[in-house]
């Protein structure tokens, strides 16, 4: 079985890269910056292979994927940390910045991939629940998970037999979060854990047995399969 993922060296993809390579699955990984992805390949098993791929540049895309062979299952993890921030004081600027960097990004990289999917392999692309959290100061990245839950359903049926789904996070301890100053990141780690029924946040590794089961089970398609810790509730 061969995956890549797209968006590999840090957070979700980091762990998922690291879970199938232990279950000696053959995995290459991608991500924009070289360093970053050097850093990555040297703390995964080293059969993981790696390319630096800047998934908005279409041409490079499509040259990386004629070099992978067939690919059995494709994982969209590319993000970035633009758009959020209450409405009135956005930079729009900031929010079509954050389509940029998670959105097309995703989309073009599946395209680039489809000659190359194995028929009856899947996709699952990275969301958040952001996409339907309907709480003050997420409207743009709503905007951009929204419009990538949307297209699940429609791809499921379209790229048949390949499978389509959607894992859509709450809160986890990734290196998304660093944009905020240490200590405002362990106190909002903190009230989001005592606000969850389970009474923690989430981990790169539990969104990463999410995306495997979906890799694996050749009965689920189309589907957004939200792993919050019952935040949603």
């Amino acid at each position: 079985m061969k995956v890549v993922i797209a968006g590999g060296t840090s957070g979700i993809g980091f762990a998922t890269a690291k879970m199938l390579a232990e279950g000696n699955v053959e995995v290459i990984i991608t991500g924009r910056n070289e360093e970053k992805l050097k850093a990555a390949l040297s703390q995964l098993p080293e059969t993981v292979k790696g390319s630096a791929i800047d998934s908005s540049d279409g041409n490079s895309l499509k040259s990386f994927m004629e070099t992978t062979g067939n690919i059995d299952h494709l994982l969209l993890a590319l993000s970035g940390a633009k758009g959020g921030g209450f409405f009135k004081d956005l930079d729009l600027s900031q929010l079509r910045a954050g389509f940029e960097e998670k959105l097309f990004p995703q989309l073009q990289t599946l395209k680039a991939a489809l000659p190359h999917l194995v028929p009856g392999g899947s996709v699952c692309f990275i969301t958040a629940v952001s996409a339907h959290a309907r709480v003050p100061g997420v409207a743009g990245l709503a905007a951009i998970n929204a419009a990538l839950e949307a297209v699940v359903p429609i791809l499921a049926k379209e790229l048949k037999p390949t499978r389509v789904n959607a894992v859509s996070p709450g809160v986890i301890d990734t290196p998304w979060w660093n944009f905020l100053p240490e200590e405002v990141r362990i106190a909002t780690f903190n009230q989001y854990a005592e606000s969850s029924p389970v009474g923690r946040i989430g981990t790169a590794n539990d969104i990463a047995k999410i995306i495997i089961q979906l890799m694996t089970n050749t009965f689920i398609t189309g589907q957004v399969i939200t792993v919050d810790g019952g935040m949603s509730l």
